[in-house]
């Protein structure tokens, strides 16, 4: 079997896009940017896009979902959704070749176990995904208000994790943000702050753990620098890699 490889191509509240595969095939994981902004950092990443066999989607806000129509469309392919989430997109943003899953009942996508979770966020049936091949298990775990019994469980499995670190506490309190905005993003259907997203894995990282990327970094409310200062001490036991906005990341292989 061949290397699993993982790569975020876009990580933040303008789009986020996480790229899971190997030789033959591959998926992502939402679709928040352009269908044409997604071929493009594909082809800068030299992943070829036949490989990509489905598009798995978290939720409905527009930065996971925006090119999924489209894209879907363009490669066709098949959009996973629950069917809430369908519903809560819209027609107009509703992609039409899907497959319907449910939260917490795994299934497969070509030589891929996927694995959705529910978790705490402002989303009519939010989910998280550990996603499994040749003995590895890859988490995208972005958008959680708060780590629930089940996002430390599947945080537990995992090789490598796409893990939240949305906010850092005191810029967000002494920003710009009104105090309902402010409150939405820390609450427990929001984002996990810096400290939230280290003391799960500082507590909750199983044996296997080796690359931890901190992804969905606030452009307001946090900077790069601030989330990987917190994270520092776990540099020892762990390889913490920055995501972006602006850019893919390098493609890591497990």
């Amino acid at each position: 079997m061949s290397k699993l490889e993982i790569c975020a191509l876009a990580s933040g509240s303008n789009g986020n896009c996480y790229y899971v595969g190997n030789d033959q095939e591959a998926l992502l994981v939402d679709a928040g940017l352009s269908a044409r902004q997604l071929q493009l950092r594909l082809a800068d990443k030299g992943i070829d896009e036949a490989k990509i066999k489905g598009i798995l989607i978290t939720h409905e806000h527009c930065d996971h979902a925006r090119g999924a129509r489209v894209f879907s469309k363009r490669l066709q392919i098949p959009v996973y959704i629950t069917k809430k989430t369908f519903l809560a997109l819209g027609k107009a943003n509703q992609p039409a070749n899907v497959v319907w899953f449910d939260p917490d009942k795994s299934f497969q996508l070509g030589e891929f176990d996927v694995h959705p979770f529910s978790k705490s966020h402002d989303a009519v049936e939010a989910c998280s995904f550990r996603i499994s091949y040749n003995g590895k298990h890859v988490g995208v775990m972005t958008d959680i208000g708060q780590a629930c019994e089940r996002v430390k469980a599947h945080f537990s499995e995992c090789h490598a994790v796409f893990l939240e670190s949305n906010y850092d506490e005191s810029m967000l309190q002494n920003g710009s943000y009104p105090i309902f905005l402010k409150d939405r993003v820390s609450s427990a259907l929001g984002h996990l702050s810096n400290t939230q997203a280290y003391e799960l894995a500082d507590q909750f990282a199983g044996v296997n753990l080796s690359t931890i990327l901190l992804s969905h970094i606030s452009a307001d409310n946090n900077k790069p620098e601030i989330a990987e200062a917190v994270f520092h001490p776990l540099r020892k036991r762990f390889r913490v890699e920055l995501t972006s906005r602006h850019a893919s990341t390098e493609i890591f292989q497990l």
